[in-house]
């Protein structure tokens, strides 16, 4: 299950933008027809299902201190830390009108802080956002509860992972990206690798369960010397998790991207050499593939979740407990709630209106059929475990698996012939050489890629490699 075989012809060959499937259907199809009442009666619903499932809370906190040129994410940036307070806020009242629409019994057993840049929040914010998250949801008390951060280690004080480990925090995610002088003046995030270790560290005195660190490979004036640097720097200092991102150059979609010059941008083949060495510097270390672009160290929780089958992917990336109900909070945060999907307003000012009208900040949506259901399960299958089990879903989902999915199988076979999947009359598998295009492999069965394509001038994906 965890075995890779990087195969740079294969590779080469099947890169090609696709979703990365943190949602079926994605973000793309979801639209304005949904509205806040449905958002309200998707709620009722799933307080009614026969069993109920528990609740992951997803924060966004937009701001950042300073622009990051690689970044795509919805985020604001200032220096000035008093906007955090009106932010904070409003937060808290739509936290106070969410948490009646919820049982009170379904326990949230995640709470994910994300960015943005969520330490731009000082400790005593934070605080008093999860006592309003707790005077309105049930917080689970476990010890197998994830609370987590995403943390810029240029931007954390002396006692802020000491405040965050008292407030209940046990996990931290670490932007690096790479340690190259050149890379990081091309990118415009300057930081140390003494500064990012010391936070490790911390977090492991202050008891987090678990510590990771992002990187990326395409960035521009990286160099197969200085990335294997970076991954030995990093790979010293033992992070439960590594993810290794590819970077995405879209700068018609993200302003940012524009201060980068596409002259000091990797050539594709160079970028497969850094994912390669990506791959072979982890494998040797000791971490298993989770899948996309995960990594983590065999007694990590999300190590244990894939081989137990409890392993989730959804817009907070893979998580540790499937079958949860999502609850996005803050501008941009997507929900997925009973049988839907729903985002939030992508801008402040839209978000800050909802909230001071009294009303949830629904902004565009999608009501899931029977057959988004069950597409859903198949792709999460294939996201997580590299398998679907064709009887298990034909159970559950009482339909003839060959019949129904006739097409998917179709576009599956010559993926098949190359060496990506194994098809047999139960199943489907990814083999070592397919791991990497896990994406590939599940773009076979989303209904939605040929139905109304954009001009190429409008892409709507990342590439996959």
């Amino acid at each position: 299950m965890h075995t890779l075989q990087f195969d740079a012809a294969t590779l080469r060959r099947y890169d090609r933008p696709g979703p990365r499937y943190t949602s079926y259907p994605t973000a793309p199809q979801f639209g304005p027809q949904f509205t806040e009442a449905m958002f309200r009666e998707q709620a009722e619903r799933s307080n009614n299902w026969p069993i109920p499932r528990r609740l992951s809370l997803y924060v966004h906190v937009p701001f950042c201190f300073s622009p990051c040129f690689y970044c795509g994410c919805n985020r604001i940036i200032t220096r000035d830390q008093s906007r955090a307070r009106p932010y904070l806020e409003r937060l808290q009242r739509e936290i106070a009108m969410l948490g009646p629409l919820f049982d009170r019994n379904r326990e949230v057993v995640q709470v994910h802080l994300g960015g943005g840049t969520p330490n731009f929040m000082r400790p005593a914010d934070l605080n008093a956002l999860l006592q309003t998250a707790a005077s309105h949801f049930r917080l689970s008390t476990s010890v197998e509860r994830d609370f987590s951060i995403e943390l810029d280690p240029r931007q954390v004080q002396a006692g802020d992972i000491a405040e965050y480990a008292r407030l209940g925090f046990n996990r931290a995610s670490l932007g690096v990206q790479d340690f190259d002088p050149q890379v990081q003046r091309a990118v415009n995030r300057i930081q140390s690798v003494a500064e990012t270790l010391r936070v490790v560290d911390t977090c492991r005195a202050a008891g987090f369960r678990s510590v990771n660190v992002d990187l990326i490979y395409g960035l521009p004036r990286q160099t197969i010397g200085g990335f294997s640097r970076t991954l030995d720097t990093v790979l010293a200092s033992r992070p439960d998790r590594v993810a290794v991102y590819s970077y995405a150059h879209l700068p018609a979609m993200f302003k940012a991207q524009r201060q980068i010059d596409d002259a000091d941008l990797p050539s594709n083949e160079a970028k497969l050499g850094l994912l390669a060495l990506a791959v072979e510097q982890l494998s040797e270390a000791g971490y298993r593939y989770i899948g996309m672009d995960h990594f983590a160290l065999p007694d990590d929780d999300l190590a244990i979740a894939q081989v137990h089958g409890t392993l989730q992917r959804n817009f907070m990336g893979y998580t540790t407990h499937a079958n949860c109900d999502l609850v996005g909070l803050g501008m941009s945060a997507i929900s997925h709630v009973g049988g839907s999907f729903s985002q939030n307003a992508r801008d402040l000012p839209g978000w800050q209106r909802a909230i001071d009208s009294g009303h949830l900040p629904v902004w565009r949506g999608r009501e899931l059929h029977f057959d988004d259901v069950l597409r859903g399960e198949v792709i999460q299958q294939l996201m997580c475990q590299g398998h679907v089990d064709m009887p298990e879903i034909e159970a559950r989902f009482a339909i003839d698996f060959p019949s129904y999915f006739a097409g998917a199988l179709t576009q599956l076979r010559p993926l098949a012939a190359d060496g990506l999947v194994t098809l047999t009359a139960r199943s489907i598998t990814a083999t070592a050489r397919g791991r990497l295009l896990l994406r590939v492999i599940a773009m076979c069965f989303d209904r939605y890629l040929d139905a109304a394509p954009l001009p190429a001038s409008r892409p709507q994906f990342s590439r996959v490699i």
